[in-house]
């Protein structure tokens, strides 16, 4: 029960890094400084690697705390927290409900941040159509596209 009690612990702070880092990513897609955004990604993306080479090793820390209380196979932390014996029953609930509400905010903060990158994409978008004129405004069933009539543009080049 330590060793899932601790792989738990370090799954804990893995999730709380990942919503920091989210977070960090959030200000940096507000802030409109996208020099940053690639640094951010990446952070996120080693964490959640992190992230899964953990929950292999809590696996099978769940698998062999399962078997020295006689439960079957792959339980779940509800199953192991009603099996155990205090005080190991109370503190596995309370890692379950701290993973219940981390991936409530890890969810949370995805979601802001891919509202933030489609506002960021149809920003620049639309600023570049102002700029270069009309472009595609959709496609037929059959994938052609649908370009709509060409709008003269003003562009200072001496910029």
């Amino acid at each position: 029960m330590e060793k899932l009690s601790l792989i738990l612990w370090r799954e804990r702070e893995l999730l709380e890094l990942l919503s920091y880092k989210l977070e960090v990513e959030r200000l940096v897609l507000a802030s409109g400084r996208t020099r940053w955004l690639i640094n951010a990604t990446r952070e996120i993306e080693d964490i959640l690697a992190t992230i899964r080479e953990t929950e292999v090793l809590r696996s099978v820390a769940a698998d062999e705390a399962a078997a020295e209380l006689g439960l079957s196979h792959d339980p779940s932390l509800a199953a192991l927290a009603a099996a155990a014996p205090d005080p190991w029953g109370s503190l596995l609930l309370e890692h379950r409900d701290a993973f219940v509400a981390a991936a409530r905010e890890i969810a949370q903060l995805s979601e802001d941040n891919q509202g933030l990158l489609t506002a960021g994409f149809r920003s620049a978008r639309a600023t570049l159509l102002g700029i270069v004129g009309s472009g595609p405004e959709g496609y037929t069933p059959d994938g052609a596209a649908v370009v709509g009539t060409a709008r003269p543009g003003l562009v200072d080049r001496a910029l």
